[in-house]
C-alpha cells in the first residue's frame, strides 16, 4: 500500500501536534497579504490536502468561503469538523473553474512515485481554478533540507518512543522519513506495541517546480522563502510559490 494511504491518521496528528491552529493563522496572514490584494474577495477557496482542516478553519474564521479536500477520511473526521470532502488530488471531485483560490500547505505535493502523477496534480489546479484565479504551493526547500538532514533521531511524544530515520535517495530524488512508534504495553515492562510508518516526498528544485507549473498552465508570480514574506533564496526554510491561472 502507498505510504500516504497508511500514514495520515490519529498518530500523524500526534507527531505533528506542533503544527497547530496558531501556525495556520500565521499562514493565513500571509495569504491575506500576498493573494488577497491582487484579486477581489474570492467566491470560493479550496484547501487542497487539508488534513484535519486547520487551515480551512483559519480561512473560514476570516470570512473566506473555504472547502477542504483530502484523501484521508480519518483526518477529515477529526474534530472539530470543517466543510470538507474526501478526494484524490490527482482527480479532484469538482467541476471546472470552481475555485478562485487553490491553496496547498505543508509540503503536500510530490507524494507520488510517477512524475506524471505529480504533474497531474498541477493540471488539476488549472482545471478547477477560474481564469485569473490565484494559487499557493507551500513546498520544502530541497537545499535547506538536505544541508540539515538529521539521519537518526529519537523523540518522546505523547507517551511514545519515536525512532526516526531520514535519508535522501539520489536515484529517485526523494527525501524519505521512516518512523518507528513504540508504545508501552500492559503485559510487562519489556513489552511494547510497535508501528512503522514512512513519508516519502519528491525533492524538487526551485526550477523544476516552477517550470512544471508553467507547463501545466500556471503562472508563478512570486517565490517566498518563509511565511514572513522574505524572498526565496538558496538557503530559505521553505519554497512558497504564489501565482495565477492566466485568463
Amino acid at each position: 500500500m502507498a505510504w500516504y494511504k497508511e500514514w495520515f491518521g490519529a498518530e500523524y496528528l500526534e507527531l505533528y501536534a506542533h503544527r497547530d491552529a496558531g501556525e495556520a493563522d500565521r499562514h493565513v496572514d500571509f495569504v491575506e497579504r500576498h493573494l488577497a490584494p491582487r484579486l477581489p474577495e474570492p467566491r470560493a477557496v479550496l484547501d487542497l490536502a487539508c488534513g484535519a482542516g486547520r487551515h480551512t478553519q483559519a480561512l473560514r474564521r476570516r470570512g473566506f468561503r473555504t472547502l477542504g479536500v483530502d484523501l484521508s477520511v480519518t483526518l477529515l473526521a477529526f474534530p472539530p469538523r470543517v466543510p470538507c470532502v474526501a478526494g484524490d488530488m490527482r482527480h479532484l471531485p469538482f467541476a471546472e473553474e470552481t475555485f478562485d483560490w487553490v491553496l496547498n500547505f505543508f509540503t503536500s505535493f510530490g507524494y507520488f512515485e510517477r512524475e506524471r502523477e505529480n504533474f497531474r496534480v498541477l493540471e488539476e489546479f488549472v482545471r478547477v481554478l477560474t481564469p485569473g484565479g490565484r494559487f499557493l504551493i507551500d513546498f520544502l526547500n530541497r537545499d535547506h533540507v538536505l544541508a540539515r538532514l538529521k539521519e537518526q533521531e529519537v523523540q518522546e511524544i505523547a507517551g511514545r518512543r519515536v525512532e526516526i530515520e531520514r535519508w535522501y535517495d539520489d536515484t529517485t530524488r526523494r527525501i524519505n522519513k521512516r518512523m518507528r512508534l513504540k508504545t508501552p504495553g500492559t503485559t510487562g515492562p519489556s513489552k511494547h506495541v510497535e508501528k512503522t510508518y514512512l513519508e516519502s516526498v519528491r525533492a524538487y528544485s526551485r526550477d523544476e517546480v516552477t517550470i512544471g507549473a508553467r507547463w501545466a498552465g500556471l503562472q508563478v508570480d512570486d517565490l517566498y522563502g518563509n511565511f514572513q514574506g522574505e524572498p526565496f533564496e538558496r538557503d530559505s526554510e521553505r519554497l512558497i510559490l504564489v501565482g495565477h491561472k492566466p485568463a
